[in-house]
C-alpha cells in the first residue's frame, strides 16, 4: 500500500489551525522535503480558480493553483511524486492540461500523477464559462485528447466540443506510455470513467460499505479486465494516539496497530493507496506526526 501526505497551506479551510493558514510558504517547503526523505509516495494539490463568497465559510477561499504549486514542490524535492488531486477538466482546454503536465513530468524526471475530475461547483462553472450540464461528457473528451497528445506524435480529433487536425505537442512526458491518470468522484459515472479512461480511481469520503458497493460495480465493467495495475486511492485523516482507543472510534484514529488494522480493511477491498492528512497543532507537530506515521504505520503495510 502506498501513502501520499497532504500539503499544508494549499487548501485553507475555516477552523484549521493557525499554522496552516499562513501566507509564508515555509511550511510547504518543510513538509515537501520531509515527505521526500521519509518515503511518502506523492504530494497533492487541488483545483479551484474561484470560490463563491457564500461558500467560503464552508470550503474556504484559498486554493493554491496545482500546476504552479507542484512545479515549486518539484524544484525542492528529488523523488516524491506530484499529484493533482484533482484538476476539474471542464475548466481547462485539454491541450493546456496536456502541455502543462507533460512539461512538469519532463522537468521533474517523470514524477507527475494527473488526478482529474468532472467537477461539481455550479457557480464556479458559470463564472468560468464552463459547461456544467455537459461536464461529464467534456471530461471524457478531454481525457481522450490528453492521452492522445501524450502518446502520439501527431494528433487529429473530432468530438462534440473539440476538433483539430494534425497537431503536435512537445515536450511529451518522460513516463511511458504516459503519466498515470487517476479519476476522482464517487458516482457510478466517475467509477466508469476511471476504469475506461484512467489508471486509477480516487473516491472521497466513502465508508467501507460504500466503497465495496462501488467497487463491485466497477469490477463488473468490461474494461476492468484490462486494468491490471489499477490504483484505488482513498483519503484518510489519521490521528495517532499513544494508547489504543477503547469502544467506538473513528476510522484511522487510535494506536498505530489500530490504524494499521483500519488500512488493512480497505486494502482487503482492493485499495492500493491513501492520501493521509494528520491532525496537528503546529508545523513541528505535523513533521513529528509524519515521522511517526512513516516509522510505525507505513512499513507493515508496504
Amino acid at each position: 500500500m502506498k501513502f501520499g501526505i497532504s500539503l499544508p497551506l494549499v487548501h485553507q479551510m475555516p477552523g484549521q489551525d493557525a499554522w496552516q493558514m499562513s501566507e509564508d510558504p515555509a511550511p510547504i517547503v518543510a513538509v515537501a522535503r520531509q515527505a521526500d526523505e521519509l518515503g511518502f509516495a506523492w504530494l497533492p494539490c487541488s483545483d479551484h480558480a474561484l470560490v463563491p463568497a457564500r461558500l467560503a465559510p464552508v470550503m474556504g477561499a484559498t486554493w493554491y493553483d496545482p500546476a504552479t504549486t507542484l512545479a515549486f514542490v518539484a524544484a525542492i524535492t528529488q523523488r516524491v511524486r506530484l499529484l493533482t488531486h484533482v484538476i476539474v477538466l471542464p475548466y481547462h482546454h485539454p491541450a493546456h492540461v496536456a502541455k502543462q503536465y507533460a512539461t512538469l513530468d519532463r522537468l521533474s524526471g517523470g514524477r507527475v500523477i494527473l488526478g482529474v475530475g468532472a467537477g461539481h461547483l455550479g457557480p464556479e462553472f458559470r463564472a468560468l464559462g464552463a459547461p456544467f450540464e455537459e461536464r461529464g461528457a467534456v471530461a471524457d473528451e478531454s481525457l481522450r485528447i490528453i492521452k492522445s497528445l501524450w502518446t502520439q506524435e501527431e494528433v487529429s480529433f473530432a468530438g462534440e466540443r473539440y476538433e483539430f487536425s494534425e497537431m503536435m505537442l512537445a515536450p511529451r512526458p518522460v513516463q511511458r506510455p504516459h503519466p498515470p491518470v487517476w479519476v476522482g468522484g464517487n458516482s457510478r459515472r466517475a467509477a466508469r470513467r476511471a476504469v475506461e479512461l484512467g489508471d486509477g480511481w480516487v473516491p472521497f469520503q466513502v465508508s467501507l460499505e460504500e466503497l465495496k458497493e462501488r467497487l463491485d460495480y466497477a469490477r463488473r465493467l468490461p474494461a476492468f479486465e484490462r486494468a491490471a495495475a489499477f490504483d484505488i486511492v482513498v483519503p484518510a485523516t489519521v490521528e495517532l494516539t499513544a494508547k489504543p482507543l477503547d469502544g467506538e472510534r473513528a476510522s484511522f484514529a487510535g494506536s498505530p496497530e489500530q490504524v494499521i488494522d483500519d488500512f488493512r480493511a480497505y486494502q482487503e477491498l482492493g485499495v492500493t493507496g491513501a492520501t493521509v492528512g494528520l491532525r496537528s497543532h503546529s508545523l513541528d507537530d505535523y513533521l513529528e506526526q509524519m515521522e511517526r506515521f512513516a516509522r510505525e504505520v507505513m512499513p507493515p503495510l508496504s
